[in-house]
């Protein structure tokens, strides 16, 4: 258990691994049987159209990152920053500290909600953003490659390129994983894949209980 975590009533999970992993997939999962998941790329994508951050945005970057009916042109703003170790660090100052606030709120809502058995949080840099240090445990997916390639090319369009391009902006998946308490085995279809996030869940509620 971490040391830095808040006094919780519940357990609170991270969840890691490699983009297009099925870091998803396996939050779905952890819904059905109790988790109850913040999404940080969905708080991400709220936090990026409020009006004082889009205000930010443009007096950056200017009109380039707006759509043409109004709305933040998220691709626009991957372009910048995944192409300047700079730009993204002065995206995530400006979104982190807001995150971190959306996530104490919302971990508080669900440790007092009866149904939910833990919080989940799901977040893309999870150790970079130092939400590991809230997590009782976290829980590294394991994905092939190939696997995660297929994934990004059917879903968003990347290319192998731009697949390592945005990966090499993260924690290395070796390091990622070593820091994990559990590793789940994404190589085998959706039911050897739900019973293991049944059996690690399980394992995490034992452990807190302890």
């Amino acid at each position: 258990m971490s040391e830095n975590r808040s006094n919780w009533n519940k357990p609170i999970i991270g969840l890691a691994g490699g983009i297009g992993s099925g870091k998803t997939t396996v939050a779905r999962m952890l819904e059905t049987i109790g988790g109850r998941v913040i999404d940080f790329d969905r708080l991400a994508h709220t936090e990026l159209g409020k009006p004082d951050v889009l205000k930010t945005l443009l007096d950056w970057w200017g009109s380039s990152i707006v759509s043409p009916v109004g709305d933040v042109d998220r691709g626009a703003i991957a372009e910048i920053v995944f192409g300047d170790p700079a730009q993204l660090q002065r995206l995530e100052e400006l979104l982190y500290p807001r995150l971190m606030q959306l996530s104490e709120v919302l971990l508080a809502a669900a440790d007092a909600e009866p149904i939910v058995k833990a919080m989940v949080l799901d977040a893309p840099k999870l150790f970079e953003a130092g939400l590991d240090r809230l997590c009782d445990s976290v829980i590294f997916v394991d994905t092939l490659m190939r696997d995660r390639l297929h994934h990004v090319e059917q879903n968003r369009g990347w290319s192998e390129r731009e697949l390592i391009r945005r990966e090499n902006r993260q924690t290395p998946l070796d390091q990622k994983r070593a820091l994990a308490d559990y590793v789940i085995v994404n190589h085998a279809g959706l039911d050897e894949l739900r019973g293991q996030v049944e059996r690690v869940f399980s394992s995490v509620l034992d452990s807190f209980k302890k």
